[in-house]
């Protein structure tokens, strides 16, 4: 099944972003645009290397607190052992998708 654009798509309250990672990373950062295989992704760099889900741990945080969530309303949706990952992030409507807007778009 297709995933819809990040922008786009709504689960249960939840918005769909399509995330590149940096695992590696000199710094961790969030933010940036990458064209990838669910669509245009925010690009999220950590410092955790690939190792045993440790970069999408730190991927999952980093994301929290880039949108000023709980770590809780953070999840992985697909991609646990590739770079593109889709997350769901729970949270309000409006200020969550104008983030994701600010972060990956500029």
């Amino acid at each position: 099944m297709p995933v819809p654009e990040a922008s786009d798509a709504r689960i249960d309250e939840a918005l769909t972003v399509a995330v590149r990672i940096k695992p590696g990373s000199s710094r961790s950062r969030v933010g940036g645009r990458y064209m990838g295989p669910y669509g245009p992704a925010l690009v999220i760099a950590v410092t955790a290397p690939p190792v045993d889900g440790r970069a999408t741990e730190a991927a999952r945080r980093a994301l929290a607190e880039a949108f000023g969530v709980r770590r809780a309303a953070v999840s992985l949706g697909a991609g646990a052992a590739s770079r593109n990952k889709i997350f769901y992030v729970g949270g309000s409507g409006v200020e969550i998708t104008r983030t994701l807007h600010r972060l990956r778009d500029g």
